[in-house]
């Protein structure tokens, strides 16, 4: 699915991977999603969610806010280093010769797994573009989805910052039929 993403969409994911590892979570959800997409420069969606006042310190504050109140800890993946360090293996010793051999966080462990919210955010991406005749997805076809699939902590963020769902859809449906036209 992600060979139909464009450049700042894949770009947008994968920001959200790493900043589900810089907040120490083992996973992606749909706060790591909008972290990603406010912080695509130059993006549809984080264009309109800037202008919709989403600023990318602030929706990170509000990301960790949201997770702690919801008793969810920021492990760094400490379960699986664990895991593999009880049969013999050094997660660190790998990380460092990654380093050297590849270069700076080459290696990362355990790389987050999607949450089920992000992946029902991702899914409906699709509809979302398909909505709008598009057969690849832009970072607006990902926000989309992510207000589409009506859950997740990333609606929290949101909500949060004292942003409305719904007029930031309209607001991002708005700018695509701009850029259409």
């Amino acid at each position: 699915m992600f060979e139909l993403f464009t450049e700042r969409a894949r770009h947008a994911v994968t920001l959200s991977q790493d900043e589900a590892i810089a907040l120490g979570h083992d996973f992606i959800g749909t706060e790591h999603l909008l972290l990603g997409l406010v912080g695509t420069e130059r993006s549809t969606a984080g264009d309109v969610l800037r202008e919709q006042g989403v600023e990318h310190t602030r929706a990170r504050r509000e990301t960790v806010r949201v997770l702690e109140a919801a008793g969810v800890a920021a492990t760094g993946g400490r379960e699986a280093k664990d895991a593999l360090s009880s049969l013999g293996i050094d997660v660190a010793e790998i990380k460092r010769k990654a380093d050297d051999n590849f270069g700076p966080g080459a290696f990362q462990y355990p790389r987050p797994a999607y949450a089920e919210d992000a992946k029902k955010a991702l899914e409906q991406t699709l509809s979302e573009a398909r909505a709008l005749g598009r057969e690849t997805f832009g970072t607006e076809h990902i926000l989309l989805g992510l207000l589409a699939a009506g859950e997740g902590r990333g609606l929290d963020v949101l909500a949060a910052l004292d942003v409305d769902a719904a007029g930031l859809r309209e607001a991002v449906l708005a700018r695509v039929a701009e850029d259409a036209s």
